[in-house]
């Protein structure tokens, strides 16, 4: 079985139409907040274990371990905590039990599809999340003038307004702080930010353009939410194919997803957590099968919706995108991989919602 990754039996993850393990799916790599506002009382005594104690540990629990020394290898490099996340997916019904003939490799091509699906989910994610600062600036901007963002008349709540100025002029003051940008030959640039605080001194802070490429992406969802002019709320998420509810609901998702993948954190099986709203209005697109989500809700608490919702946006921003094909391809790749850990159909692929490659 060594060499692939081992398909998950479907009274675990199989099927169509059932959650393929509990939603609280804690596992190594979670950090779940007990129900009460206070700690518990027990102290964390494990000590810390050498190498060859802890793939001793994973042996004992029925891992397939053919090379030791390229185990020790990857174990010392990636971290055991890192991978026990992946070595838990291949457990029988019994806690720390692992299925017959589970081998090192299955977790290791487990732990690269997870890889490479967070790298495929960041691409999406940038060209999303560059959308949105676009879209906001360019708007607020042409309404209200390059420092829009420095009249509290635009925001309906007053300490987003007052935590964004100090964030800029934070931002400004660390600018300064820093060593000169140099740009070197004739194909090379300083920032925008570094171009502002070196050539203008009033206003002290950067027009629109400049500081939304510098704010996080919570940032730019918390000023986004607490916008006061709903139409141009409205116009915003327009320009995105989509509706400002269903904007503010997908912009937290995306906020949580990319912190996970920003941070290398598993993706494939997460319970994410927040989910992004399904939309109702028939303006914007969506699967051809668009009860999917109310007839598996479970599905809604996973990958797939987040993935449905990318590809809406993309629709709009990068129609020319192949981005679908491509992780068409990556699953293909990983035959074995349980689609419905991430909440995705067998036949996702067959719903005309999703671009194909030219023919």
């Amino acid at each position: 079985m060594s060499g692939s990754v081992t398909a998950v039996p479907g009274s675990l993850y199989g099927g169509g139409t059932t959650s393929p393990e509990p939603l609280n799916d804690a596992q190594p790599g979670d950090f779940l907040l007990p129900d009460s506002s206070s700690r518990p009382t027990t102290e964390y005594i494990k000590p810390a274990l050498a190498e060859s104690d802890l793939l001793e540990r994973w042996r004992q629990r029925g891992l397939v371990i053919p090379d030791e020394e390229r185990a020790t290898r990857y174990l010392r490099h990636l971290g055991y905590y890192r991978l026990s996340a992946y070595v838990r997916s291949f457990e029988s019904d019994r806690r720390d039990t692992l299925r017959g003939d589970t081998g090192f490799d299955d977790v290791l091509n487990l732990y690269i599809f997870d890889r490479k699906l967070r790298l495929h989910v960041l691409d999406a994610l940038e060209r999303v999340e560059v959308a949105v600062r676009a879209a906001i600036s360019d708007r607020m901007s042409r309404i209200a003038g390059p420092h829009w963002y420095e009249d509290s008349q635009q925001f309906a709540r007053v300490g987003v307004h007052q935590r964004l100025l100090r964030d800029i002029d934070t931002m400004v003051e660390d600018q300064l702080r820093r060593p000169r940008e140099r740009a070197v030959g004739s194909d090379s640039f300083v920032s925008a930010l570094e171009h502002y605080v070196t050539h203008y001194g009033s206003p002290s802070r950067p027009p629109t353009w400049v500081v939304f490429e510098e704010l996080s992406l919570g940032s730019v969802r918390s000023i986004y939410d607490a916008l006061k002019d709903t139409a141009s709320q409205n116009r915003i998420a327009e320009s995105l194919g989509l509706r400002a509810p269903v904007l503010r609901s997908w912009l937290l998702s995306y906020q949580r997803v990319r912190n996970i993948c920003a941070h290398h954190g598993r993706l494939w099986n997460r319970g994410l957590g927040v989910y992004p709203a399904i939309p109702k209005s028939r303006a914007i697109r969506w699967l051809d099968d668009a009860d999917l989500f109310e007839r598996n809700p479970w599905r809604r608490q996973r990958l797939y919706a987040v993935l449905v919702s990318l590809q809406t946006v993309l629709h709009t921003v990068a129609p020319g995108s192949m981005w679908a094909p491509r992780l068409n391809e990556l699953f293909r790749e990983h035959p074995t991989v349980p689609l419905s850990s991430m909440g995705v159909p067998n036949d996702w692929y067959a719903d005309p919602f999703w671009p194909r490659r030219p023919q």
